[in-house]
This record gives structure tokens, C-alpha cells and sequence, in this order.
């Protein structure tokens, strides 16, 4: 399937037919310089290419995380590059992301070499100049009611980071330098530094 789109429409919605976990894979590759989630409803959304910025800030959460849980052991950390298909159906691609290793061993052989079919235990979204804030809130939502047990959305030009949490109203919390886990990643801290101030 091939489209044209002027990236100052992005991101966009479209309409499509259903696609297995191969079709969908075969789609992303086929337009390598977008990104693609799915919604529960079967709606394709269409993402531009970060900014080199918001990489660098990305990048930056995904080490510490990925750090953290090579020490921690009991889990997998992914990145914006990973993706999962939710109980809802939605094939989402959280910034970054951490899972229990238990439950992806209880995923059959083929499962465990595709989309994982799980919403990951904790994810992170950080917002870019081009995401919608409400866009974002609802994703985190939807991580949650999926069975996220943990969910921070970072906004680095308000310097704020909302707190997801399964049953209770997103909390905010304004001008921090640090975030500390809890729950699932009780022990992982998140350095926030480099993510208001990434060029130093």
C-alpha cells in the first residue's frame, strides 16, 4: 500500500483494511522514513520522524532504563523501536518501556518473535513539538486500562512529568530533576538533565 502525505498534516489518521502482525511489518517497511501505530479501532496513525532533539532526549531514557534493568534482572527494556500489540488490539510503540520477563516467557514461541500481544508493565512517553498533548493523555490511558501498572509522560518544554497510575487521576509534578519508580521499577530513578537540557 502506497500513500502520499505532506508531513505538515503529520500526525494523520487514516482508515485501512485489517492486518496481521506481517502485514503491518511489511507496511512499516515499506515506509521506512514514518513511523506507525494501530489504534484499537483499526485506524492506522501516521507519525513524522522525531526531530534530532527529541532522539537525543529519547535516547537518553531509554540508556537509563535499559541500564537499570540489565541490574535489576527481572525485566525487559525496550525502545520506541519495539512494539506490542494491547489486549484492546491497538499495536502501539511506547517510547520506552519495561516488562517482566516472567510474562513474556509465558508468550508461546511464535508470540515471543513478533509484536509481544501485552501492554508492557511501565512506559514512558515523551512528548515532541509535534504530538498533540491530548493524543498522548489518551495513549496513556490506554496503556493503563491495558494493564500498565505504571506511566510517565514527559513534556520537556513544560518540565513536567504526569504520572499514570491504574484507579487514581494522572498526577503532575512541575520542575523536577529527578523521577523516581515505583510499583513494578520501585527501584529505577530517571535522571531528568539531560532530557530538559540535552545540548548541555
Amino acid at each position: 500500500m502506497s500513500f502520499l502525505i505532506n508531513e505538515a498534516y503529520l500526525p494523520a489518521t487514516l482508515t485501512v483494511e485489517p492486518m496481521s502482525d506481517e502485514e503491518f511489518l511489511a507496511f512499516c517497511e515499506e515506509h521506512a522514513d514514518l513511523n506507525f501505530e494501530m489504534t484499537a479501532e483499526g485506524e492506522l496513525i501516521v507519525m513524522a520522524p522525531t526531530y534530532s532533539l527529541t532522539a537525543v532526549r529519547n535516547s537518553s531514557i531509554s540508556l537509563e532504563l535499559g541500564i537499570w534493568a540489565r541490574k535489576d534482572g527481572r525485566g525487559f527494556a525496550c525502545d520506541s523501536s519495539g512494539g506490542y500489540v494491547l489486549p484492546n488490539g491497538a499495536r502501539r510503540s511506547p517510547d520506552a518501556s519495561w516488562t517482566l520477563k516472567s510474562r513474556v516467557a509465558q508468550l508461546d514461541t511464535k508470540s515471543k518473535k513478533r509484536f509481544w500481544p501485552l501492554c508492557p508493565d511501565f512506559v514512558i512517553e515523551l512528548r515532541s513539538e509535534t504530538d498533540r498533548a491530548r493524543t498522548l493523555k489518551a495513549k496513556m490511558r490506554e496503556y493503563v486500562e491495558n494493564g500498565a501498572q505504571l506511566g510517565w509522560l514527559i513534556d520537556p518544554e513544560k518540565r513536567s512529568v504526569e504520572i499514570y497510575r491504574p484507579g487514581l487521576e494522572p498526577e503532575t509534578r512541575l520542575g523536577v530533576d529527578r523521577i523516581d519508580g515505583e510499583g513494578p521499577v520501585a527501584a529505577f530513578v530517571l535522571e531528568l538533565a539531560t532530557v530538559w537540557n540535552p545540548l548541555g
